[in-house]
């Protein structure tokens, strides 16, 4: 990987512009901005910079078209897919000042800086009596803007929607410092182009976002949630099916495989859970509403579409304390596998109902080349991370026989109409993989799209697109 170094003339140009109190050559600094949660990988930016404008963002960037400089927006540094990763060196643009928040309660919208942390964000919306639906596992530290790059999901999506069912007009810098504003300040909108939703999930590759301006709903006041033990997981996988086929929408329906559950609460001293030896998996199951009669309502029928499965006794969460620690502990499955081995996480993405399937699928590809995997994800919306573990296989094996795995993986995903992510990102680590799903004009037509926006290619460049296009 070429890294391209700045010239002194490039840094004196920069610190003219942020001042030196934020700009930063050490190498803790650039070190740390080098990486996310994305595996090990490490790429430091030659220079990290923090402005705290729109008028430096701007500056910055026309600063980098002119020298040809590459230039990674940068925010928690929470993501799953390297999306900032400087991997080729160059500015490093920490947008962490970019952190106000304006609640708009007359029009039920949020106008944010990127830097806002999403639990943040919801905190605030609900003490005015509004809800932020979109709740990553990570929104406890990951950005607003991050969440707008990705186009972030989690747990609600399934009844909620995703980031950009909430996003209304983005500010935006281009490549060449010019400054925009993608859409209006309204909920509908059919003028041109739709340049606000080509912004999210762009990953920072068309554009430096400084404001998000969001959609905001009342919120709601009660809810139930519930976990269902199943003796078999392929049935846990088809009952998420049947919840949907009985008329419920919940407003969360998770899946745990054991491992998933057992890693978890290794993790969670806190947390205690007695389960049956014989038990595969679990559906972590929400309704949300203003009705308690109407909750407990849904909840019966959930009840009564689970029953012919083979399950055990449902758990009810009877204290907002048993709540919170069942909501931590699926939260935590990935940073429980994290600390027990070396991982790669996929965020496959199918049709509910071919989620046994899929999970079948993965377990038998994994025993073709020799890996384990723990399961687990937003199942009401069909999106399955897959945690890839790396146990006692040997560094060879993990190196050549994995990745042979991963793309079988994702060809079974396609297969059965689904994608490569449904909430994480191509970023870096799943570009190479995209041509699964796409066609060579498809990718082709990307391509376009990214050079007109950016014509020299500065902007979070070799992300997205495969490295062969």
């Amino acid at each position: 990987m070429h890294t391209i170094p700045l010239s002194q003339e490039a840094i004196t140009a920069l610190q003219n512009i942020v001042s030196p109190a934020y700009l930063f050559l050490d190498q803790e600094t650039l070190a740390n901005y080098g990486h996310d949660e994305t595996e090990d990988y490490s790429f430091p930016p030659s220079v990290v910079v923090k402005p705290g404008t729109v008028d430096e963002v701007s500056a910055i960037m026309k600063l980098a078209n002119q020298y040809n400089i590459p230039v990674v927006p940068i925010g928690a540094r929470t993501g799953l897919s390297g999306g900032a990763l400087s991997i080729y060196g160059g500015i490093g643009l920490s947008m962490e000042r970019f952190n106000s928040i304006e609640i708009d309660e007359k029009n039920l919208q949020a106008i944010v800086g990127p830097a806002v942390i999403t639990q943040v964000l919801r905190e605030t919306a609900f003490e005015k009596g509004l809800f932020y639906p979109p709740d990553p596992s990570s929104q406890g530290s990951c950005t607003i803007g991050g969440n707008v790059a990705e186009n972030s999901g989690g747990a609600r999506a399934v009844k909620y929607g995703v980031t950009k069912d909430y996003v209304l007009n983005l500010e935006v810098v281009l490549p060449n410092g010019d400054v925009i504003w993608t859409g209006a300040n309204t909920l509908k909108n059919s003028t041109g182009y739709n340049l606000t939703q080509l912004m999210v999930g762009s990953e920072g590759t068309l554009g430096v976002i400084t404001t998000i301006v969001m959609k905001l709903l009342p919120k709601n006041t009660h809810n139930i949630l519930m976990l269902i033990p199943f003796f078999n997981a392929g049935q846990a996988c088809e009952a998420v099916a049947q919840i949907f086929r009985a008329g419920i929408v919940p407003s969360a329906l998770e899946f745990m495989e054991r491992d998933a559950i057992d890693w978890g609460l290794k993790y969670l001293d806190s947390v205690n859970l007695d389960i049956k030896d014989e038990v595969q998996a679990h559906l972590l199951v929400e309704v949300d509403g203003n009705y308690p009669d109407v909750l407990f309502a849904e909840a019966e029928k959930i009840m009564q579409a689970v029953e012919h499965f083979d399950i055990d006794e449902i758990l009810f969460a009877d204290t907002e304390d048993q709540k919170n620690a069942l909501w931590k502990l699926r939260r935590t499955v990935a940073e429980a596998v994290k600390s027990n081995s070396v991982y790669k996480e996929e965020d496959t993405v199918v049709p509910r109902y071919a989620l046994p399937q899929l999970l079948d699928g993965i377990k038998a590809i994994g025993k073709k080349y020799g890996f384990h995997s723990v399961c687990y994800g937003h199942a009401g919306d069909g999106n399955l991370h897959v945690n890839i573990i790396k146990g006692n296989m040997t560094d060879e094996n993990w190196k050549n026989e994995v990745p042979k795995g991963i793309r079988e993986i994702f060809e079974l995903t396609v297969s059965l109409n689904g994608t490569l992510s449904g909430e994480h990102g191509i970023g870096y680590v799943q570009k190479n993989y995209m041509d699964i799903a796409f066609t060579p004009y498809h990718l082709q037509l990307m391509k376009g799209i990214k050079q007109l926006f950016d014509p020299n290619n500065i902007l979070n460049p070799g992300k997205i697109l495969p490295d062969a296009l």
